[in-house]
This record gives C-alpha cells, structure tokens and sequence, in this order.
C-alpha cells in the first residue's frame, strides 16, 4: 500500500478550492492500493481560503490544513507542507488546475519504475504575453547558462520520494527556490510533459515585480557570476579610460586640445554608472547574507486555525 501526500499552497484560492479538491479526489481514488492526504497550506490568503479550507478538513480526516500567521510566499509553504507530510511519496501542485490532476497515476508509475523525482515539464506554455514569455525564456537561459542546471519548462508541479523530501528540508537555506533545489540534488529523474491549460478560476496573483525579484533571488541563491561581471565591467571601464585618456593626450600634444569638460563628464558617467551597478550587485548578494544569518523560521504557523497536523492521518 503506498501512501500519499499531496501538498497545495494557497493563495487566494476559495472560487476555486472545492472544485480543485472534488477533482483531485476523484483522480485519487480511481488509484488502486493507494492511502492518500491532502495538505492544504493557506499562505496567508487575503479572502476566505482558510475559512473553506478549514470546512474542507473538518468534513474529510484525510485533508490537512497548515494556516500562516502571514503571507511568508510560496517557497514557505512549499517547504511547510513538505515537512509536515508522512508519506513515503509526496506530491507538489498547483490549486489552480494548471497542473492536471489526472498525470497522477503516470507520475506514480515513473516513481515505482524507479525515479525518485517526478516532474511535470510544460510541453506549451498556455495563455502568456510575449512579453511575460520573453522574461520566461531569458531567465532560464541565464540560470542554466550562471549555475549548470537545466530547468527549462520546469514547473513546481513534482513528486518526490521520501528520500527526495529528506533531502530538501534538511538543506539549511532559508531563501529557498524549489524549481531549482530539486534538481540540485542529482536524484534520478523522470519527467511527465503536459500542455499547461487555462486557470480554473480567477487571474495568478504573481504581478511582473513579485516574478522579477524571484527571478533574482533565483539566480543569486545558485550562481556568483554577476560577482564576476563586476570584474569584467571594471575592466571595461579601465579600457575605455585609457582610450579617453590617449585621445585627450595625443589633442594636447598635438596642439588641437580644446576644452576637456565633454572628457571629464563622460568619464564621471562611466565611473560613476559601473561603481553603483557593482554596489547593486554586491548589496544583492549582502542582503542574502544578512537574511540567512538572522536565522528567522520560514513561516509561523496558526496552530488555532489549522486542522488535522497532529498524527499521521493515514
């Protein structure tokens, strides 16, 4: 008998919880010696989730509620559901029905034939701007090109054996990035295509600046490459000095040098811009210093709004 979890990060979901559950739970049992339980983690939604949520888990023992005190992010309460599963698999979705409830029993196939990391990949992307699929597309050729890993297509959409789920909460990072952590750990891998289909409900609450600073803290969390184009911009920047420099010196010498304050005011620009990118960089990867450092918990839970985390449930 295999026993499941199966881990959903909340955000504003209650249009479309219900349906989403009624779903998940008709594909799960229609799976043969499967025990199975649904971990709802509310990210500190802003409607009524937990409020539904909390309903849901009270009618069904096999549903598992984990409310935050706050929106803490989606890493959070990735990683909440993660340690707070018992099963000897667990798998990660979307509660927006972009991730098809019905690749289940092939992803539980892959996993007895052997993988321990099951992943959807996007085979299309769905409905995108061309600009949110231009931003897609730089981001992961610039990971995979700064920290070796090939996340191309990858979605949050996994699953993961006990050993995989081990792995991944006892890495000591706080500022995590689940897409990419997964295949850091070097598991044998296998990989379910699907086309990603329309939201069930409502619009994704992930807006362009929220994506770009991910998108940061992504690259940051796995490559020190910009720390390295500091460098080779500081090296430009001596070049292009000396250019200047010699073009001022051969006008003077030459007896055809007129006033030096169109040199000097490119030259400050110059200096000035690749002194404060360099600071920015830097002060990225201080910043991630500074929040490891502190050793602040990921997320605090509502222990008096949630429901069923005590026991194993099965």
């Amino acid at each position: 008998m295999t026993r499941l979890d199966l881990v959903l990060p909340l955000y504003d979901e209650a249009e479309a919880l219900e349906p989403v559950l009624a779903r998940i739970r008709a594909v799960l049992a229609e799976i043969p010696d499967l025990e199975w339980r649904i971990l709802l983690v509310d990210d500190g939604s802003r409607d009524t989730t937990a409020e539904i949520a909390a309903r849901l888990a009270e009618a069904e023992p096999r549903v598992v509620l984990i409310v935050f005190t706050r929106n803490f992010g989606k890493e959070a309460a990735i990683l909440a559901g993660l340690e707070a599963s018992r099963g000897e698999v667990v798998l990660v979705m979307d509660a927006d029905l972009q991730h098809p409830p019905e690749l289940i029993p092939q992803m539980l196939a892959l996993w007895r034939g052997g993988a321990r990391v099951v992943e959807g990949t996007k085979r299309t992307r769905g409905r995108e701007s061309p600009g949110a699929r231009l931003g897609a597309y730089l981001f992961y050729r610039l990971f995979t090109r700064f920290s070796g890993l090939a996340i191309q297509n990858a979605t949050d959409f996994k699953l993961l054996d006990r050993q995989a789920v081990d792995a991944y909460c006892a890495l000591p990072e706080r500022n995590r990035f689940f897409r990419g952590l997964i295949p850091w750990l070097g598991l044998p891998t296998a990989q379910v295509p699907f086309d990603v289909p329309p939201r069930s409900h409502g619009s994704p609450s992930w807006s362009r600046l929220r994506l770009g600073r991910l998108a940061v803290d992504a690259l940051s969390a796995f490559t020190s490459a910009p720390l390295q184009v500091i460098t080779l911009v500081g090296g430009l920047v001596f070049l292009t000095s000396l250019i200047l420099g010699g073009i001022a010196l051969y006008q003077k010498f030459a007896g055809i040098a007129v006033s030096g304050f169109t040199t000097v005011i490119l030259l400050l620009l110059l200096l000035g811009s690749a002194l404060m990118f360099s600071l920015g960089v830097l002060g990225t990867y201080v910043a991630r210093i500074y929040e490891e450092v502190k050793g602040r918990p990921c997320y605090l839970v509502d222990r008096e709004r949630s429901r069923g985390i005590g026991g194993d449930g099965y």
